[in-house]
């Protein structure tokens, strides 16, 4: 197994992954659903209507409530983040370092946002 997909599995570990047909109910529920794709992914694949885009290289920043570059959402430790990349692997490890923040309420979609489209989501 590759370093990365040790580091990977070991993020998984610490995270309720959220299938894709549960993320209506996470939201109706308060989650906070965050699109980290690039722009050039978001064009090529489509938007999610509802989630706040956030790109992965300032995520931590825009989630961490006690940041000068936090966003009106991160209102405090308690926020339920759920975070969307492509496919499930980036979001896995974004998730994980919010929990490393503090941000014990954070996961993502299984499989992403090719998920969300097979389960009739977008």
């Amino acid at each position: 197994m590759s370093r990365i997909d040790t580091v990977l599995e070991q993020a998984r570990t610490r995270l309720s992954r959220l299938p894709a047909a549960d993320l209506p109910a996470a939201l109706e529920s308060g989650a906070v659903l965050v699109d980290i794709r690039p722009a050039a992914q978001r064009a090529a694949e489509g938007s999610v209507p509802g989630a706040l885009v956030i790109e992965r290289n300032v995520l931590e920043w825009r989630c961490d409530p006690t940041s000068d570059a936090r966003i009106p959402q991160a209102v405090d430790d308690d926020v339920y983040w759920v975070i969307l990349c492509s496919e499930g692997y980036t979001s896995s490890l974004a998730a994980a370092s919010l929990i490393d923040l503090g941000l014990h309420r954070s996961t993502d979609v299984v499989g992403g946002y090719h998920a969300l489209v097979a389960a009739g989501q977008v």
